[in-house]
């Protein structure tokens, strides 16, 4: 056999050797993982999906491992992900069961693992396939009592999120967050001092998931299966979760249908109230909405400012400048009246 044959033959280096590694710190040498898909790398995030094989037993998990920070990153870091999904996992709502966080002798940076849920998050297929005509029934009925839960938890028991930001006031965190990429956009600047001078009165301050939409969500036959992705948690106004879910640019198309394209918002503030939580003010909402324009325009810029500048070279963050425009054009059709 020539070296050249011999080369050839070398077996390739496992991808997921460090997922091994770390698995076996945790569940002994004997245990295994197979089955393993690796769904999409992420903009910020290497996603392993993947059964942890003990003996007969196997149970379906998750790893989310950060592979991108940034000093303009406005997310949370995964140790902080992971602590929310603890709180809201003890107080029995329908989110990924927390199983293990990376450490330093992991050395396999930041992230964890947790159960898998299995469902649908793609929007356009929860929005118009058949097969999710029931669950699109029953979905504002369950994200209202979800957020009427997750209001409820106590926020000692999540008081880190003091620290941050979004929590000491979420408008002058996205005033710092677009100053910094220097970048002039008069939409954005319009929606900024829209919601300094029309701020709703204050409201209790609770846990916000702070990505609250259609594709966050794990949809199955009979709707709601798991609330996904908490990196933008914090404490605020429980409003900010409605007004999110409410904002067009997660109605993918269906824009008569304000929460999430499959619902009118009023079916989502009475499952709200009836399941224990107050009444809810439509203009405050309204006000949510112009602010995850603003928000989302905002992260929008960020992205295509890591294409450009940060490294990131990608054609989904590339088309996030030209995003940009379409969100400042809806938002000030919102501001005025235009859209509901």
């Amino acid at each position: 056999m020539t070296t050249h044959q011999k080369n050839s033959q070398t077996t390739a280096p496992d991808p997921y050797d460090d997922v091994r590694k770390a698995v076996r710190r945790r569940f002994g040498t004997a245990a295994s993982i197979g089955n393993i898909v690796q769904p999409t790398l992420g903009g910020s995030n290497r996603t392993v999906v993947f059964d942890l094989v003990e003996g007969n037993a196997r149970r379906r998990l998750v790893s989310r491992q950060e592979t991108y920070s940034a000093e303009d990153s406005p997310f949370l870091s995964p140790s902080d992900q992971f602590k929310v999904m603890g709180a809201a996992y003890r107080h029995g709502l329908p989110v990924p069961e927390p199983v293990f966080e990376y450490d330093a002798d992991d050395v396999m940076g930041h992230g964890f693992v947790t159960g898998f849920v299995g469902g649908e998050t793609m929007p356009k297929r929860i929005i118009s396939d058949p097969a999710f005509a029931g669950a699109r029934g029953r979905l504002p009925g369950q994200l209202a009592e979800f957020e009427a839960r997750l209001n409820a938890i106590p926020l000692e028991e999540i008081a880190f999120l003091e620290q941050i930001a979004d929590s000491t006031d979420p408008i002058q965190a996205q005033r710092a967050r677009y100053d910094f990429y220097d970048e002039p956009h008069p939409g954005i600047e319009l929606g900024l001092r829209w919601l300094e001078t029309h701020r709703p009165p204050p409201q209790k301050r609770v846990l916000v998931h702070g990505d609250f939409r259609n594709g966050n969500f794990m949809v199955g036959p009979n709707g709601l299966s798991a609330v996904l992705d908490w990196e933008c948690s914090h404490i605020g106004s429980g409003l900010e979760d409605f007004g999110w879910l409410c904002t067009r640019s997660w109605r993918f198309g269906r824009n008569d249908l304000p929460v999430g394209g499959f619902a009118q918002r009023q079916a989502l503030f009475e499952g709200f109230v009836a399941a224990g939580g107050t009444q809810v003010d439509p203009e405050a909402v309204r006000y949510w909405e112009i602010f995850g324009l603003v928000r989302w325009g905002i992260i929008n810029i960020m992205q295509a400012h890591g294409h450009v500048f940060g490294g990131r070279r990608s054609v989904v963050f590339a088309a996030c400048g030209r995003n940009t425009s379409q969100i400042e054009y809806d938002l000030l059709m919102t501001v005025a009246g235009h859209y509901q």
